[in-house]
């Protein structure tokens, strides 16, 4: 879904970056809505209310994931799809150094080997564009942060995105109403079809993004970084494939370093999986003393090796 996500956003023209932004605010709360309505979920409210911490955390959850969908819609619409790209193919490494950085997480040789690389890949990159990639850099480095304070909040996905979503609302309204008040608005103003596609950006913001919540509830932040190749890559084709960016030599060997620092932790992830999926299948079981009671496993539930809990 995000992979193909440039195509949606190019479709949204002339309406420009923050006036899209403001659109997937004001869509999302709605549609959430809706999908709380059948749930018929709303006391989290309340118990959301009592908790000033996490309150702030929505709030900072929420100013990251505006100026990410902000500098994403400027990025699309200023024909930079490549460099968006980009962003979401560090964002695994971004993710996983927030994870060292916050969380205390343990790297091993080899992730610090692909960090390297990442940063290697940046500087080469700079040297083509003639500047920081800050685009890519902004929406990795948000992206990332966002996932580190999903992760913090433990939110239901739905009720989280809900409440983040309400948060900006009211200021999306307000931009919103005062364009119209200006008549600079293009909602109702381009066509019919243009119209449905700004009310469609709700659905489309959210569906992901509840996945993505859904996930970061239940994986260590190492684990989430795997999970996200195929939007960079499928994004990366939309702009060059597509929409035709170039992809000069330099641009091309800055992306090589990227995928090679890629390739080094997803080959170390999986191998150190497997290692540790042996190890627990061939633990001892450990034995009670003669005479001494029987301890069920916490919960009353059966012990497998390898199962994980949520």
């Amino acid at each position: 879904m995000w992979g193909f996500m440039p195509v949606y956003i190019k479709l949204l023209r002339p309406a420009g970056p923050v006036e899209i932004l403001a659109h997937r605010v004001v869509w999302s709360v709605a549609f959430v809505a809706i999908v709380l309505a059948a749930l018929r979920n709303w006391r989290f409210l309340v118990r959301l209310r009592r908790r000033p911490q996490a309150l702030a955390g929505v709030g900072l959850a929420a100013g990251l994931i505006a100026v990410n969908w902000g500098t994403y819609a400027y990025g699309v619409n200023s024909d930079r799809v490549v460099e968006t790209a980009l962003g979401y193919f560090i964002n695994p490494l971004v993710i996983v150094l927030l994870g060292v950085a916050v969380l205390r997480e343990r790297l091993r040789a080899a992730q610090w080997i692909a960090l390297g690389l990442g940063a290697l890949a940046v500087a080469v990159l700079t040297v083509d564009y003639g500047r920081l990639p800050y685009l890519a850099l902004v929406l990795a480095c948000t992206f990332g942060s966002y996932g580190l304070v999903k992760k913090r909040l433990g939110l239901p996905a739905a009720e989280g995105l809900f409440v983040e979503s309400a948060a900006l609302a009211v200021p999306a309204l307000a931009f919103l109403g005062w364009l119209a008040w200006r008549s600079e608005g293009t909602f109702g103003e381009v066509s019919a079809g243009h119209t449905a596609l700004l009310v469609g950006a709700g659905a489309v913001t959210a569906v992901p993004l509840l996945f993505f919540a859904g996930a970061a509830n239940r994986l260590p932040l190492t684990g989430l970084g795997l999970l996200q190749y195929l939007a960079p890559i499928l994004q990366l084709g939309c702009g060059v494939l597509i929409f035709h960016e170039p992809m000069p030599p330099a641009r091309l060997a800055g992306f090589a370093l990227v995928w090679l620092a890629l390739v080094v932790f997803t080959v170390d992830g999986l191998r150190t999986a497997r290692r540790d999926r042996v190890a627990r299948a061939n633990s001892p079981a450990v034995v009670p003393p003669p005479g001494a009671p029987a301890i069920p496993p916490a919960g009353g539930g059966s012990v497998r090796a390898g199962s994980g809990g949520r």
